[in-house]
């Protein structure tokens, strides 16, 4: 097996985690008279690839009793955030660190797990999802792998602990999760095993939440062989259901390269976008299917209505037409709508036109409409409907002469708005 970036003989290459700071303080609290706790999880995972870690999860034998205790004695916080379970977040510096009993599952029906507390650590890393997510990470250094989690790291492979359909059972999210993790820490292809597991388990999906898929696709949509992955799962079936309508995952393929090649960070909603809105009403059904916030279906209600404004005019649109999209659909929706009217376009993703066009609307200020009501009712005109209106015309007479700021031309504009 290769060597991993972050380990080195088995131990973590770096140890000052370990010796320092506010992981070394809660292991520390937790460790001795007859009790041992472990870094568990993503954060060994990650720190066996050489990665950045920010989030500690910790498992123990001590029961949570025991753990409320120690930890208060140590000067911690504490918060019992998941008692049922086994489950005491310790406040460390102002951080949360959650501590969780050793546990087996009892009984499960795809959503929850009923638990009992145990002591052995290896039975706590076999009712895992992934091996690459059963390490554990003691005191000393040592990296504990009872499943072949590090191999699979080295090969980059997602694999279920087990049989990959029972460990599904217990909570259908595993299926998302398979993929996300897939597309994160996968080198392209899906396990095999686990993916005709997923597929044939697919009915498990429908009994979860809306909230719960939401946060998964979302994590998935940013990884980096998100693409691929979005795809296989598209051909397979799975993705249709989850988001009630078409997909079209070449299209998301694209605007992935876009980002590339303009060293733009990926963003989960505009590719949400990208894989499933065409029309402005695929905004509201995908507010309701993935429960969007108000401000998140907006946005995507937005680039619907500037593709219909780009699919109008010409490719790549001309500087007027990226002033209209800019005055109308301001900078955030116009950016969006153009990076998807180039995926929709066929244009190379590093197509300089489309370069250009992208630099344009980033730098020109927003255009505001440079008359306002107070101005037409200086002209004589009081009514409250008819100032209304008079400001729409003078708009699109604005908007047609190219946006024009010198004084003549905007009395000329108004002179003409307030034609009968």
């Amino acid at each position: 097996m290769n060597a991993l970036p972050g380990l080195r003989d088995g131990r973590l290459a770096d140890r000052r985690l370990l010796e320092t700071g506010r992981l070394a303080r809660a292991l520390a609290a937790l460790n001795g008279e007859g009790e041992e706790t472990r870094l568990v999880g993503g954060a060994v995972r990650d720190l066996a690839l050489g990665e950045a870690v920010g989030d500690f999860d910790l498992a123990t034998t001590a029961r949570p009793e025991v753990v409320m205790k120690r930890a208060r004695a140590a000067g911690f916080g504490v918060a019992p955030t998941g008692l049922a379970h086994g489950t005491v977040t310790l406040i460390i510096e102002g951080k949360p660190i959650e501590a969780t009993t050793l546990r087996r599952d009892v009984d499960t029906d795809g959503r929850h797990a009923k638990v009992a507390f145990g002591r052995d650590f290896r039975d706590d890393a076999l009712r895992r999802d992934f091996t690459i997510n059963a390490l554990s990470l003691t005191l000393d250094g040592i990296v504990h792998d009872y499943v072949g989690g590090l191999a699979d790291l080295v090969d980059r492979r997602v694999r279920f602990i087990g049989e990959a359909r029972l460990r599904i059972r217990e909570d259908y999210l595993r299926i998302l999760r398979f993929f996300r993790f897939s597309a994160r820490y996968g080198d392209g292809r899906l396990d095999s095993a686990g993916f005709e597991a997923a597929i044939a388990e697919r009915e498990g999906l429908a009994i979860l939440s809306r909230e719960r898929v939401r946060a998964e696709l979302m994590k998935l949509f940013v990884a980096p062989r998100a693409p691929q992955t979005l795809a296989a799962i598209g051909e397979a079936g799975l993705l249709q259901p989850l988001v009630a309508g078409q997909t079209d995952w070449a299209r998301l393929a694209r605007l992935a390269a876009i980002e590339a090649a303009s060293e733009t960070a990926p963003d989960p909603l505009l590719r949400l976008g990208a894989l499933c809105v065409r029309i402005e009403e695929d905004s509201e059904r995908l507010r309701e299917r993935l429960r969007l916030s108000n401000a998140e279906a907006e946005r995507l209600a937005v680039v619907a209505r500037g593709l219909a404004d780009l699919h109008d005019g010409e490719t790549p649109p001309g500087l007027g037409a990226l002033r209209r999209l800019l005055f109308e659909r301001h900078r955030q929706g116009a950016l969006d709508a153009l990076a998807l009217f180039h995926a929709d376009s066929g244009a190379p993703p590093n197509d300089w036109r489309f370069a250009r066009a992208r630099a344009f609307l980033s730098a020109t200020p927003e255009p505001t409409l440079p008359i306002t009501g107070a101005d037409v009712v200086a002209r004589g005109v009081t009514h409250g409907q008819r100032i209304g209106a008079t400001l729409k015309k003078l708009q699109a007479l604005w908007i047609r002469a190219g946006f024009p700021r010198e004084p003549e031309a905007l009395a000329r504009l108004l002179d003409e708005a307030l034609k009968p």
